[in-house]
């Protein structure tokens, strides 16, 4: 069955209302914190977004739970934990992204970046308080029984260190460093396959570990895991091409952040390598070996419908 635009919509708005209830039952409060990181750790998860790597995460458990042949239900609250955790990350890496000593931005989610509304010392707090929370979040939810479930527990260990690996040095941060690298006075450019393992470590990581993590949860393992890591990391590259075009397309109005960035930086993009129409045609490319991933193992639910909004999103 095909999913409409429609009914991706309705779903993902209600995965959006689900995931935002649980992220502020879940964010740091007072009296356990000091009002101020509380207040600057919340600013910029509130502000909104797309929640693309917790509706992945949702979108993956489900796409598991029909496929098993299992209730649907129980699999995305399993997998809420690590989406909400999956938002925090990648929220506190905006956060530091747009420091002065990064991208140096001021507009983020239609708003202004947390370094101008609270100063970069509280900015780069509000990012270390969001990254740790998310593994708390990790590591408590969702809760065992007071003996404990051994099967619940080796899903969460290997669902935390899938995501800590695509965090981290070898993930997330080492391809941030990259792109910092790149951007340095009389650095080599990047070739074309740089930019490429550049993107799959700053953008790729993540989104994969957003599909890896709420398969897990759900109890995918094997075959069935590969697919949906292939899956999303053809979605990664396209998410990524995408958003290059929109860097240069778009208006800063629509895309919530400032547009022409990128390449008033002079940073290495896929258009600025092979031209827009051609990186269009790349972006489409991932998306079609991203569904064949799909179809190899019987998995649908939302996440066909996910591949193909990804390459047709105007933010």
């Amino acid at each position: 069955m095909t999913t409409t635009t429609t009914d991706l919509e309705s779903w993902l708005a209600g995965q959006r209302r689900t995931v935002d209830a649980a992220l502020e039952r879940l964010l740091p409060r007072e009296p356990e914190c000091p009002r101020i990181i509380v207040e600057a750790a919340r600013y910029s998860v509130i502000a909104g977004g797309k929640r693309l790597r917790p509706m992945l995460a949702l979108a993956s458990a489900d796409a598991v739970a029909g496929r098993l042949s299992v209730d649907r239900d129980p699999a995305l609250a399993l997998a809420l934990p690590a989406a909400c955790a999956l938002e925090l990350i990648h929220t506190y890496s905006l956060v530091h992204d747009d420091l002065p000593a990064m991208d140096d931005d001021t507009l983020r989610r239609g708003r202004p970046t947390a370094h101008v509304v609270f100063g970069e010392g509280m900015a780069i707090l509000a990012g270390d308080a969001l990254l740790t929370e998310a593994f708390v979040i990790l590591a408590r939810e969702p809760a065992s029984p007071p003996r404990g479930d051994p099967v619940l527990d080796a899903r969460k260990l290997r669902t935390l260190r899938r995501i800590a690996e695509a965090a981290g040095a070898a993930g997330m941060v080492g391809g941030q460093a990259l792109d910092l690298q790149a951007a340095q006075a009389g650095a080599a450019p990047l070739d074309a396959d740089a930019l490429r393992r550049m993107h799959a470590s700053k953008t790729g990581a993540l989104i994969r570990a957003a599909a890896a993590a709420g398969a897990i949860m759900a109890g995918a393992d094997g075959p069935m895991l590969d697919a949906l890591d292939e899956y999303a990391a053809h979605l990664g590259l396209a998410f990524q091409i995408v958003d290059d075009i929109l860097d240069v397309e778009g208006a800063s109005v629509d895309l919530g952040k400032t547009a022409g960035k990128d390449a008033a930086a002079g940073k290495p993009t896929y258009p600025a390598f092979f031209g827009l129409e051609a990186s269009r045609a790349l972006a489409a490319r991932s998306v079609e070996s991203a569904l064949a991933a799909l179809e190899r193992e019987r998995l649908a639910g939302q996440l066909p419908a996910i591949a193909r909004w990804v390459v047709s999103r105007t933010h």
